[in-house]
């Protein structure tokens, strides 16, 4: 495990949903939608602190750690899509979580997760145990192709505990099943790409 000493990890959790058929024709493949969420101690929690630097500092730990773990959890299949976030306890404040997945953690999920032009959709907010959060997914090369507008949604029954943060890293193998209302397509931006 390579993440910073910053981060006083006490848990990880590992989600995977699989979706073999909605309405309609079946997909050829099923889509399968995962991720990881890393939770420690809030050095920050319960006072004011001006410079959050070092939750940013070491974050690219914190990126390449969730996001080879979230990409190992689709069994091989490549990175299309992706999104991060993140919850933090009562005692905390969203801009905890947001110093942690600024652009030196997209960065080093990015090169986790096989690579991506696209800047990463994300979510945070101040939470008790329990709460639910919808992590957001849009396509790694390009945030405007539609079929890969998405969202996984997940619950840590223990977290965040008030002086914790809770980051996520979401990936997904395709766009939602049966996408059809038009726009861009990942075959437009995997040819401009390559031209």
């Amino acid at each position: 495990m390579s993440i910073d000493s910053i981060y006083k990890v006490r848990a990880w959790h590992s989600f995977v949903q699989e979706t073999v058929h909605e309405l309609g024709p079946a997909p050829e493949q099923p889509l399968v939608k995962a991720a990881v969420a890393v939770v420690f101690e809030n050095p920050f929690a319960g006072r004011w602190v001006d410079d959050l630097s070092p939750l940013t500092d070491a974050s690219a730990s914190l990126g390449t750690e969730l996001g080879e773990r979230a990409a190992a959890l689709l069994g091989g299949r490549p990175v299309e899509s992706y999104g991060k976030g993140g919850m933090v306890g009562l005692n905390g404040e969203q801009e905890h979580i947001v110093a942690c997945v600024t652009t030196v953690f997209g960065d080093a999920f990015r090169a986790a997760v096989g690579g991506g032009e696209a800047w990463i959709s994300s979510a945070t907010k101040v939470a008790p145990a329990g709460a639910t959060i919808d992590l957001p997914l849009a396509y790694k090369d390009e945030v405007y192709v539609r079929s890969h507008y998405d969202a996984i949604t997940l619950a840590l029954p223990d977290a965040p505990r008030p002086d914790e943060i809770v980051i996520i890293a979401a990936v997904a193998t395709g766009g939602r099943v049966n996408a059809r209302v038009g726009g861009m397509t990942a075959a437009d931006v995997i040819a401009r790409l390559n031209a």
